[in-house]
């Protein structure tokens, strides 16, 4: 492992220098690498350990997912299976189905879950939760996660560009005493940039935290916030939605991504410099009171039993559209959506 300086804390992170390709394939060379799940990180995941030389293969029931496996190249009755029959296949069952139908299809898969065999997540939440979930590992079976740090679709489309995501990972429950080298392995064949070693527990509170602050949740609220005080002061939509969305996105966050931000504040004109260092402090005392309070949300495990609850009610599929469509509707979004036809890579 190498030893990195994170902001003056030392960390051993795992790069494809000391671990590389080869050696993962060698780790897992008499694996079947059962995906089971081909929704959000099943595609990704699977996509690159294929094309990075394991054996992989796929379980998911018939209809249009499976129909997309198919797409994909995946083929029936050779690497694409019912769940039952991929689950006896496979020695190392990636569990990749939502929280809430990883609940649902558990005894299932316990039951395959055969002396010798891995589980691997991709998410703590249902182990971590076990008490809520019922999700309580076989004690015989190595039990590990990798998490890359985004979606399955940049997964996969990083990993087509040659570059990778981060990743991190962890051990739950090491049966064999090999536990660790295949959850690292597993990392370097799913694309991962490099991993960083956390725990269960952790994956998940900073995970659920993220999704429901600077990742997702926080930032479409102040992007709601900034667009309507536009608005309500006579600005178009779409200088709205230029100076809300498109440039940070477009312009500002690649610079971020590329050297940081003191570096994209150095790189824009005076006067956004002098603004930006007087106005990041009140949004952050401004914010930081709701991100605590999310915080504890988290901890006292509140968004567990939230996400658990209304994600396995039988109407969740028609309460999401409706929540979804208020987004997507909103004349902000529908702004954005004119704003990105016009885009000179698309002319």
């Amino acid at each position: 492992m190498a030893t990195i300086n994170f902001g003056g804390v030392e960390e051993q992170v795992v790069t494809r220098e000391e671990f590389p390709l080869e050696k993962a394939r060698e780790v897992l060379a008499n694996e079947t690498i059962a995906v089971i799940g081909y929704g959000v990180q099943g595609p990704g995941q699977s996509l690159n350990m294929r094309d990075n030389g394991f054996n992989v293969i796929v379980g998911q029931r018939k209809g249009k997912t499976y129909d997309k496996a198919v797409a994909d190249g995946w083929v029936p009755g050779e690497t694409l299976f019912e769940i039952e029959e991929a689950l006896e296949k496979g020695t190392i069952i990636c569990f990749l189905l939502s929280d809430a139908a990883q609940i649902e299809l558990w005894p299932t898969v316990k039951a395959a879950l055969k002396p010798g065999k891995s589980l691997y997540f991709s998410h703590g939440f249902g182990v971590t939760y076990k008490e809520k979930t019922g999700i309580v590992p076989p004690a015989d079976v190595d039990v590990f996660l990798v998490a890359p740090k985004g979606s399955g679709t940049s997964l996969r489309r990083l990993f087509v560009e040659g570059k990778g995501l981060n990743s991190s990972f962890a051990i739950y429950q090491d049966a064999s005493g090999n536990a660790r080298t295949k959850a690292i392995a597993m990392g370097i064949g799913v694309g991962s940039g490099y991993l960083f070693e956390t725990d269960f527990y952790k994956e998940v509170t900073s995970d659920l935290t993220g999704e429901r602050g600077t990742l997702m949740g926080a930032i479409q609220g102040i992007f709601a916030a900034q667009y309507e005080v536009l608005r309500a002061n006579g600005h178009s939509p779409s200088e709205a939605f230029n100076e809300t969305v498109e440039e940070l996105t477009q312009s500002l966050m690649p610079l971020v991504a590329e050297n940081g931000m003191d570096w994209m504040y150095a790189n824009c004109s005076t006067t956004a410099q002098r603004g930006a260092l007087d106005w990041w402090k009140p949004f952050r005392d401004a914010t930081k009171p709701v991100f605590e309070q999310l915080y504890n949300s988290v901890k006292s495990q509140e968004q567990a039993e939230i996400s658990i609850t209304r994600n396995s009610q039988p109407d969740y599929r028609e309460k999401l559209e409706v929540e979804l469509s208020e987004l997507r509707d909103s004349e902000m979004w529908q702004a954005g959506k004119a704003v990105r036809s016009l885009r000179p890579e698309r002319s």
